[in-house]
């Protein structure tokens, strides 16, 4: 009887394992460009139209406090690709850098166990990656050849949804697949007054207080929405041909940005505004309990760990992030309760090109900030002459809400707002969250939280060293002096604007 036991059990574990290998999932990673948590229909914005997102987070788990390890596109990226914090990937700290080839990333893991892999638009940018050892994009294999009249100047004419259905072409049958569909929108330049005329209307734009509540304000946003409704819209088309496909329901699908809004205070910042980022997943066959709100605290590298996972295989031992299988299957979430985030050199627009070195913990109740160089302008230098991309402050990239701040920053009602934007810092920043959800009121000077300071800053501290951040264990430190890839901009806007980005280089 224990024989038959035995050998009716090894049955079950062969069927479980050639079944788990046939069924492993396939991977729909979807990525906008600078999008905060706040803009999508699901997390409460009163205009924005999201339908896909929307879905996604009805039928999977909508995550309510999701971050992004850097505020700042290409070390996000490098985050997400490697499953490891910044401070652990040399030059891959830095935007306009490179993602050095000797960190390991999801996509390649996955492609050597039988995937097929491909991006479109956006994927690892913007840097070069030859001087890192890598000779192609590691979101996977470029498909960029569809393309599609735009609404609106400004936005990328790449059809990034028709690209994924090429790639779907080529894919061979019952093969899995991992895709990145990168869109460059709702990244600025935007089309002034494109939400305007799509009727939106600029009465209803819910003005976060870190902004002056201006009628130039309000339809800079309202353009800005209008580019995360077209992000959307590419995912809707994706999801569509998925369904068609009947592939939707082993595919696990990922709608997220890489960090904040191309606000002043919000993207290159620790403030949730730029690092507070929506996500949602829908996975029917891996996800136990649809519907949910998860309130765990999750970092994007997390997803690096995550995919490997769910295709059967082990994380190596250098992606330091955490799987989020076990909040798929609803259990206790362990070791949750905080998220790390960090800057090192955004666009280097200070004095020898030096970056602004930060390091963040957001917990439930709190958001401390400890700045390692408080002497440095954090939004860059006001003079526009060292900045790479000449223009003042230039961390913050050039808008209608930059320039109405910068022209009235003297005035009553917007003077503070741009102290806040744009001034000086001090080294470190407590900010109590129910109270102050916008993080305006440093209270790291305030006797009465002199014990809740030191508790962030020693948890901060210990996950740092425990990570091995150079700045805290004495390592080199060298991001203020890694090469800077980017073009140099006389035009006064960003470096590489959406319609000429060339997501290989």
């Amino acid at each position: 009887m224990k024989s038959l036991i035995g050998s009716l059990c090894l049955v079950l574990f062969t069927a479980q394992a050639v079944g788990a290998e046939r069924d492993r999932p396939n991977i729909l990673f979807c990525i906008s460009d600078d999008q905060s948590y706040a803009h999508t229909g699901a997390n409460g914005d009163p205009i924005v139209e999201t339908p896909a997102f929307d879905r996604v987070a009805r039928e999977g788990l909508r995550f309510v406090r999701a971050f992004c390890d850097a505020p700042t596109c290409g070390p996000s990226r490098s985050a997400i690709l490697t499953g490891q914090a910044i401070w652990r990937l040399e030059e891959a700290g830095n935007i306009h850098s490179t993602l050095p080839a000797k960190f390991a990333t999801y996509t390649e893991l996955l492609q050597d166990a039988g995937y097929a892999t491909g991006y479109t638009g956006k994927g690892w940018s913007p840097g070069r990656l030859e001087p890192g050892g890598r000779s192609s994009n590691p979101a996977g294999v470029p498909f960029q050849q569809r393309r599609m009249k735009t609404p609106f100047r400004a936005m990328r004419d790449t059809d990034y949804a028709g690209n994924f259905q090429a790639f779907l072409s080529v894919v061979k049958i019952d093969q899995p697949f991992c895709f990145w569909l990168g869109t460059s929108e709702p990244h600025r330049g935007f089309e002034l007054g494109a939400g305007v005329r799509t009727g939106k209307n600029p009465a209803r734009v819910s003005v976060p207080p870190i902004f002056p509540d201006h009628q130039i304000v309000r339809s800079d946003i309202l353009d800005y929405l209008v580019e995360v409704e077209t992000f959307d819209q590419q995912v809707a088309r994706a999801l569509e041909i998925l369904e068609e496909r009947g592939q939707l329901d082993n595919t696990l699908v990922v709608i997220t940005s890489d960090h904040g809004m191309p606000f002043p205070r919000a993207k290159a910042s620790l403030y949730d505004a730029g690092t507070r980022v929506p996500l949602a997943i829908r996975w029917p066959d891996g996800i136990r309990g649809p519907g949910r709100d998860v309130e765990a605290f999750v970092n994007l590298s997390d997803l690096a760990p995550t995919f490997l996972e769910a295709a059967g295989l082990v994380p190596p031992s250098m992606m330091t992030a955490h799987s989020l299988m076990d909040v798929f299957t609803g259990q206790m979430a362990r070791d949750r309760e905080a998220a790390f985030i960090a800057m090192e050199r955004h666009d280097g627009c200070r004095d020898g090109g030096k970056g602004y070195p930060c390091r963040a913990i957001r917990t439930e109740d709190y958001l401390y900030i400890h700045n390692f160089e408080p002497s440095r302008w954090p939004s860059g230098s006001p003079d526009a002459s060292v900045c790479a991309r000449s223009i003042p402050y230039g961390e913050i990239d050039s808008s209608p809400t930059k320039t109405f701040m910068m022209e009235h920053r003297n005035e009553h009602g917007v003077a503070h707002l741009a102290e806040l934007a744009f001034g000086m810092r001090p080294a470190e920043e407590l900010y109590e969250l129910k109270t102050d959800p916008h993080q305006m009121i440093n209270l790291a000077g305030n006797r009465s939280y002199l014990k809740v300071l030191e508790k962030h800053r020693e948890q901060l501290f210990e996950y740092l060293e425990k990570t091995a951040d150079p700045r805290v264990t004495g390592g080199d430190v060298a991001w203020d002096y890694y090469p800077y890839y980017g073009r140099i901009s006389t035009k006064g806007w960003a470096v590489d604007p959406k319609p000429e980005y060339d997501p290989t280089k």
